[in-house]
């Protein structure tokens, strides 16, 4: 069945999608290549944040006729945001809206639930990332204004090889009303 004929949905992840979430990300991070060390397109975000996220209702996936094709998680930092901390779509399934449907559920969950942002980090000089996000109606924080939280993953991320020059943080202010 070709991607064009799938059925797309967003839903809560299942137990049984875990299974498909690794060979999502590695799919999507071969986009990265040029702008992050090879080392860290080979690595996936831990089974056990992702089964973590499963069981607290802060993983979401995007399901093409109920096989999940993307995933978006959350990670909750610090009081009066939600941190979005891995968006991924599998690139058979890119340009069909699933990234943007991914994070505005994760935006509608986290203004429902009395979040006043949803912040996320992400790379400066990748041509369709900051312009994705800034597209959702997310802004760049200045450095003075990160939380400890924030300036935290931002920290560990750059620990982890991604060069802090390249990355910036992001926030999207939520009308919880």
């Amino acid at each position: 069945m070709s991607a064009e004929t799938l059925s797309y949905s967003i839903a809560l992840a299942r137990p049984s999608d875990m299974s498909y979430l690794r060979g999502i990300e590695l799919a999507a991070a071969r986009l990265f290549e040029g702008y992050a060390p090879e080392s860290l397109l080979t690595q996936t975000t831990s089974e056990e944040s992702l089964r973590r996220g499963q069981r607290n209702g802060l993983l979401w996936v995007a399901l093409a006729d109920d096989v999940p094709v993307g995933f978006a998680l959350v990670d909750l930092i610090e009081s009066g945001s939600a941190h979005l901390d891995e968006l991924d779509v599998h690139t058979d399934h890119m340009r069909r809206g699933l990234g943007s449907s991914l994070v505005m559920t994760v935006c509608r969950w986290a203004a429902r639930q009395g979040y006043g942002a949803v912040t996320l980090n992400t790379s400066r000089d990748v041509a369709w990332n900051m312009p994705f996000y800034m597209r959702l109606g997310f802004e760049e924080v200045p450095l003075e204004e990160w939380s400890p939280a924030v300036r935290r993953v931002f920290e560990a991320e750059t620990a982890r090889g991604l060069d802090a020059t390249r990355r910036l943080v992001m926030r999207r202010t939520l009308s919880t009303r």
